[in-house]
């Protein structure tokens, strides 16, 4: 059963405010990925925000390294056993993969607990959050500190714009889906390469507003690569999107993710 739910007006730093109506079913599921590891693999870590403890999952990759990582950040879910998948397939990959646990332990069951969670998660907290997690993985002797990078999906997508934003040193970033920033003063303070991958018939990350980010940010210098997939709306690489969930379109997702990480990264 598919369920609907009108989002009211999200406000994040650097972002145009938007409406939106997203179409997901409730229960999480996995998205492939070849030779995966388990989802329980990830090791449970932490490190300071501010005043307060963060807490995630890391997921390493095999070898002493050092090795490239990634920040992996989660849907308006939580973190859950999706998103938890996609770290794992990132450490398959050869990824110090750290995924951050925005929500401090909640993760929803059903559209409306998640959208209170949502917005219960104060932006500059979450930012603030998600810096913390890339200088955490700065700190570790496996990861090399000039190629660290972010990915996410949905709420994580703005998130991890954002977090481009705000971490000047972050190299490369795939937003997909996620919330788009216009504002050249923003835009001038990134400095990672950005990746972005969004639906046609998303009716919240509009394909105009692709279109301006994209010119935006080439106007400013900055390397982007945008796709929009003319079927596909909001949240297609999710199989959990029952009616939504585009594989063909998910994988040629991934696997721009995959070249524009090996790019970037490795």
């Amino acid at each position: 059963m598919k369920r609907h739910l009108h989002l009211s007006r999200i406000a994040i730093p650097g972002l145009i405010s938007l409406k939106f109506t997203v179409a997901l079913l409730i229960l999480p599921a996995l998205l492939a990925w070849p030779a995966l590891a388990s989802a329980q693999d990830g090791r449970q870590v932490s490190f300071r925000s501010g005043d307060e403890t963060v807490h995630g999952l890391l997921y390493l990759p095999a070898g002493a390294g050092p090795h490239p990582a990634l920040v992996v950040i989660h849907e308006w879910w939580g973190l859950n056993d999706w998103v938890k998948e996609q770290a794992a397939g990132w450490a398959r990959l050869g990824y110090v993969a750290l995924a951050v646990d925005l929500y401090r332990g909640p993760v929803a069951t059903d559209m409306e607990q998640a959208h209170e969670l949502m917005r219960g998660l104060p932006q500059d907290r979450g930012v603030r959050d998600l810096a913390a997690a890339a200088n955490y993985l700065r700190s570790r002797k496996d990861v090399e500190r000039a190629k660290i990078g972010a990915v996410g999906w949905c709420m994580g997508g703005g998130f991890a714009l954002q977090l481009a934003i705000a971490d000047p040193a972050l190299r490369a970033v795939a937003v997909n889906y996620g919330a788009l920033a216009t504002d050249p003063a923003a835009l001038a303070r990134i400095h990672a390469a950005v990746l972005g991958n969004f639906g046609g018939q998303d009716m919240g990350i509009t394909p105009a507003s692709v279109e301006a980010f994209t010119a935006a940010m080439r106007k400013l210098g900055k390397s982007v690569n945008t796709k929009i997939y003319p079927d596909a709306g909001h949240a297609f690489e999710n199989p959990a999107n029952q009616g939504g969930y585009r594989p063909a379109d998910t994988a040629d997702a991934q696997r721009r993710m995959r070249q524009f990480f090996a790019r970037t990264l490795q």
